[in-house]
């Protein structure tokens, strides 16, 4: 079918940790969730805590295919104000919607392009910008007409996002204009505001700038065009993709 976006190889990822899911509770309230390998009982158990807790109003740290992030139920406007204040995050600025498969996608998006680039582009490293449907939560952006979408390559996300009955409000795990982060520690000075931190191990080489460069972002509401928003981790492959197997042009053109 061509070439497709997957997750980043090698650079010592890890997308799970053998052991017990151990949900401890810190002083601040938070809990701390390390994942086990995906068919472990520790697993199912840590996407059940993230479940409880995002039903509950909470948000939680997330691993993904680029970088940690903090996620709450996009159709939840309490939990939305939340995030915000959470990372300092300017109100102008949008919140990404994550969901666990192009299927969903088209419930809160209204899509212009083939369901075959859509799949060639997603689950992976890319946020794709689309006109938003009116099933969409109206807090949530309301000064634009459009959202980013994120599915990521990362099975623990796809299962927590399959879990919910809507989508996922998905930021960086950091505070706004400062580095994305690939261990938990990294943001510990959130992790009181947070329900519970998902911890599946460093994401890419921790020494690495490229692996702090998060989703590559791009706006595909015009049909038959694009425009890059945030080059990113993807940005060589994903043009390469609308350009040459869809024969999209850059919207300045």
């Amino acid at each position: 079918r061509g070439r497709r976006l997957g997750r980043r190889g090698g650079r010592g990822r890890r997308e799970g940790r053998t052991g017990p899911a151990e949900i401890p509770r810190g002083c601040g309230g938070y809990r701390l969730a390390p994942l086990t390998a995906p068919c472990a009982a520790g697993w199912r158990d840590a996407v059940a805590a993230a479940v409880g807790a995002l039903q509950a109003g909470g948000m939680v740290a997330v691993p993904t295919d680029t970088v940690y992030g903090v996620a709450c139920l996009a159709q939840d406007s309490d939990a939305v104000r939340s995030i915000y204040s959470l990372k300092g995050r300017n109100g102008a600025k949008p919140l990404a919607i994550c969901l666990g498969d192009v299927e969903r996608l088209y419930r809160y998006c209204h899509v212009n392009v083939p369901d075959e680039l859509l799949r060639d582009l997603l689950p992976g490293p890319v946020t794709l910008v689309l006109q938003r449907s009116e099933e969409l939560n109206k807090d949530l952006n309301p000064f634009t007409s459009l959202v980013g979408v994120r599915i990521p390559n990362h099975s623990f996300m796809r299962d927590l996002a399959r879990a919910c009955s809507g989508p996922l409000a998905l930021t960086s795990a950091n505070i706004s204009s400062q580095g994305s982060t690939l261990t938990v520690s990294e943001f510990q000075d959130l992790w009181p505001q947070l329900s519970l931190i998902i911890d599946g191990g460093p994401i890419g080489d921790i020494r690495s700038p490229e692996c702090r460069l998060g989703s590559t972002v791009v706006d595909l509401s015009v049909a038959g065009k694009f425009s890059i928003i945030r080059p990113g981790c993807a940005l060589t492959p994903t043009v390469e993709i609308l350009r040459q197997k869809y024969g999209l042009v850059p919207e300045s053109s």
